[in-house]
Formats: structure tokens, sequence, C-alpha cells
């Protein structure tokens, strides 16, 4: 009987050792963007929406872009940015040529079904917050980015 309730738990330490075994990648990366983009480059496709974005001749601008310059800052990344309009940014977000997209999105964007929003990084009083898109499954740049939204709000 005794050992019948070894034998049980060593079973039961094997599962859970097998299943923590298996989270060692979580957060999921699966295109490794946070892993690529941490000491090398973060490639942001941005669209215009002021005050959000603001295309410029030399730089891009506005309060997103200043959020993802202090982003690229904490990770020693280089931004690379990609001008488009929201349906062509958006696609080569899915298709994993971009690592985010900004452009004064809201949380109510009809671009939720092809890419991962982040949570809302800015909230008025009334409306609904502002995000950054992510490529879907790219959880460990999401939460990191996430992360870091939660440490500029508390400051």
């Amino acid at each position: 009987m005794v050992r019948a309730s070894r034998l049980q738990a060593l079973a039961a330490m094997a599962l859970i050792g097998g299943a923590a075994a298996g989270c060692a990648n979580y957060p999921a990366d699966p295109a490794g963007s946070l892993q690529q983009a941490t000491g090398g480059e973060l490639i942001v496709g941005i669209t215009e929406h002021p005050p959000w974005t603001q295309l410029d001749a030399e730089q891009p601008s506005g309060s997103e872009v200043d959020l993802l310059k202090g982003y690229a800052e904490g990770i020693d990344a280089e931004i690379r940015w990609v001008t488009g309009s929201e349906s062509e940014l958006v696609g080569q977000l899915a298709a994993g040529d971009l690592d985010l997209v900004i452009g004064g999105f809201d949380e109510g964007t009809p671009w939720q079904q092809a890419v991962a929003p982040s949570r809302p990084y800015h909230r008025p009083q009334e409306g609904p917050g502002r995000i950054v898109l992510v490529e879907q499954g790219e959880n460990a740049l999401l939460l990191d980015l996430e992360s870091y939204f939660i440490q500029q709000e508390a400051q």
C-alpha cells in the first residue's frame, strides 16, 4: 500500500514536472519578435492619425511615436519605420513582416480579428482606450510591451 502511494506520488511529480517544462517557453513568441528586436531592430508600421501619429518629412512624431521610442530604448532596439495605409500595414503585420503597428487605433478597431491588440496604453475619461497592434501569437513581445505600458502609467 505504501509502495502504491509512492508510485502515485512519483507519477504526480513527473506529470507536474512535465507540465512545468512545457511552460518554459511561455509566453510563446514563435517568430521570435522580442528576441530579434532586443538589441536589434524593432520594425514598426505607422499610419498617420494626429495627434497619435504624424508623418513628418524627416521623422515620424506624435504621442505613440514617443511611447514606442521609449519602449525601444528599454530593449536597446533601433526602430525602422514603415509607412502605409491601415490595411497595408495590418496585412504586413499579419504576414510577419512587421513587429508592431501604430496609428491611433482604439479598442474598437475592426483589425482585432487579423492581429493582436495590446491592452490600452491610454484610456481617456470618455471613449475607448488607445492600443498598439501586434502580430497574433507573438505573446512575449506583447507581454513585454504591455509591461512597459504599465510602468509608464505608474510614473
